[in-house]
């Protein structure tokens, strides 16, 4: 019956008439982790939406070391696909889906969109320097050695000019799905180096 109760609540809740149904079809959970997801949900948020504000609190639980609010606003903007300002159920659920279980594109493309704060499309040097920065101010002082206050403009510095392929200071979806599978199949290749057949 249990079960039964939270196919029924899921299907009828406001914010989401569409329900299990269409969720099954959006993710690649079944639905009995729907389920068990749509509890713990619940439970976090009884009324069935969050604001950047909880969702902040909820997590810079996970990074008591450090100031994880800026980074969280980023993630924030990510999952919020429809960009009405709270995330639903559905917005966290085809999220995670792609996060946990998405194909390595998937999981490309919305990492780019993470980066893309202004939404226009294109990466810029600045706005990968801000995630980058606050990334570093999540993972907190405690990082050993200490890291110098440069070292994030000087990551982004690399990382710009392997991905922006044709120096237009703008990093396109292509450029960035290109170097990202240029490492992983270098990767790959010495990996296979080492063993050859």
């Amino acid at each position: 019956a249990d079960s039964g109760d939270a196919e029924l609540e899921l299907s009828a809740v406001r914010h989401q008439p569409e329900g299990l149904e269409q969720l099954l079809a959006q993710t690649k959970f079944t639905k009995k982790e729907l389920q068990s997801l749509y509890r713990g949900f619940k439970n976090e948020c009884p009324s069935g939406l969050v604001d950047e504000e909880t969702f902040k609190l909820i997590y810079s639980q996970f990074f008591p070391q450090g100031d994880a609010s800026t980074y969280a606003h980023f993630l924030f903007d990510a999952f919020d696909a429809d960009r009405n300002g709270s995330l639903c159920f559905q917005d966290f659920a085809v999220g995670l889906s792609i996060l946990l279980r998405g194909t390595v594109h998937q999981k490309l493309k919305w990492a780019f969109n993470l980066y893309d704060i202004n939404k226009d499309g294109y990466i810029t040097k600045e706005e990968m320097l801000e995630i980058m920065k606050s990334i570093y101010d999540m993972m907190g002082r405690y990082t050993h050695p200490a890291l110098r206050d440069s070292v994030p403009a000087e990551h982004v510095e690399l990382f710009f000019q392997k991905m922006d392929r044709n120096g237009d200071g703008m990093v396109t979806f292509e450029e960035f799905l290109e170097t990202c599978q240029k490492v992983s199949s270098s990767r790959e290749g010495l990996r296979h180096h080492r063993h050859p057949p």
